[in-house]
């Protein structure tokens, strides 16, 4: 198993505070948001890492040593040298198309709990987090599925229709990877805006894909300010039930 995290964005709703710092090296309480990432994945058996980088990649790149050493894990680094011109689609593309095993992929700048990913990490076939409890709204990566197929994802949908919020967390089984990275390379080659996202729909047709429900654990993927501050008040939270 290696985890793929995707840090090239350049987090422009968040700025200033990602002028000079890309999202995943954010700091609450003194630990990075892909400090925390890596060990929420560490707590479940991964220990080795490939992180896409794009904005201000030198400033995660100097963190590397650091977080090897700290957690004792392997982390590789793949630049999108596009990142500011295309989208996730790309930048798992160039991680994932050379790889062999199952991969966890996950959004740099997500904060969930870490049951979360253990959770997610007991199925055996590819799989997808879904948020089946929040209130969606117009901006939610809303998800429609039907007999395990998705039908829809996408913000789009129409909120009494879908089955909940794709998180941003998932997990491609090795079975499935090259048809995964297939139909990557497929949205690449129609816009290279499109989200990594939309290529499970397509899977989800050809291979099964399994679904790992909240039920209630809490997350966010940290997009504006308003996010911002309410993983400070998770992160408290998560540290308060550690200790």
């Amino acid at each position: 198993m290696i985890a793929v995290i995707l840090a090239a964005g350049t987090g422009t709703r968040l700025m200033p505070l990602t002028r000079d710092i890309p999202k995943p090296l954010l700091e609450i309480d003194d630990k990075s948001l892909l400090e925390r990432m890596i060990i929420n994945c560490t707590s479940s058996g991964v220990n080795e890492f490939i992180i896409v980088l794009g904005h201000k990649k030198e400033r995660v790149i100097e963190k590397i040593e650091y977080l090897e050493s700290k957690y004792q894990v392997k982390i590789s680094t793949i630049e999108n040298k596009r990142y500011s011109q295309t989208n996730t689609s790309c930048s798992v593309s160039l991680a994932t198309k050379q790889l062999n095993e199952d991969v966890l992929i996950i959004n740099g700048d997500n904060v969930v709990d870490e049951r979360i990913i253990s959770g997610l990490l007991a199925i055996n076939e590819t799989a997808l987090v879904v948020d089946n409890y929040k209130q969606l709204n117009e901006e939610s990566f809303k998800i429609r599925i039907e007999d395990n197929v998705i039908m829809e994802i996408g913000k789009g949908i129409n909120i009494n229709m879908a089955s909940g919020e794709f998180i941003g967390v998932s997990k491609v089984s090795k079975n499935d990877l090259s048809m995964f990275n297939s139909i990557l390379e497929g949205l690449i080659a129609g816009d290279v805006q499109n989200y990594y996202d939309l290529a499970y729909k397509d899977l989800s047709k050809k291979s099964r894909i399994e679904y790992f429900y909240t039920n209630g654990l809490k997350w966010t993927e940290i997009d504006d300010k308003n996010d911002w501050e309410y993983a400070h008040t998770l992160i408290k939270e998560f540290d308060n039930k550690i200790h």
